[in-house]
């Protein structure tokens, strides 16, 4: 159907899609606003809070047990290292060298 042609079974014209060619109607005003522009950050603070205790909370027993046995790994290392480069460590490390050269017992 094109143009101002009557339906063959009603008799009438249906216009465009959504437009039965009724009368117009008066008096009715409908507005609306989506969701999104009323209040875009309803609630987004609060949920920002809870949400990421919530997701870190999940996360703790994979991530604190590596990073604490990484720290004392590092630490006992540094301490050795230290006590190597120091006085004492160097006499100890001279002293297991003669031992170990005579066959005696090596002190740890």
């Amino acid at each position: 159907m094109g143009g101002s042609e009557l339906d063959p079974k009603h008799g009438a014209y249906f216009g465009p899609w959504g437009n039965f060619g009724g009368q117009t109607q008066k008096g009715i005003i409908t507005y609306a606003l989506s969701p999104n522009r009323q209040k875009p950050l309803a609630g987004a603070t609060r949920s920002a809070i809870f949400n990421t205790y919530r997701r870190c909370k999940a996360q703790f027993l994979y991530v604190v047990p590596p990073f604490a046995g990484a720290y004392l790994l590092m630490n006992w290392a540094i301490e050795k290292n230290e006590y190597y480069n120091s006085k004492e460590g160097r006499i100890h490390d001279a002293e297991a060298a003669d031992e170990a050269t005579q066959g005696g017992p090596v002190r740890a």
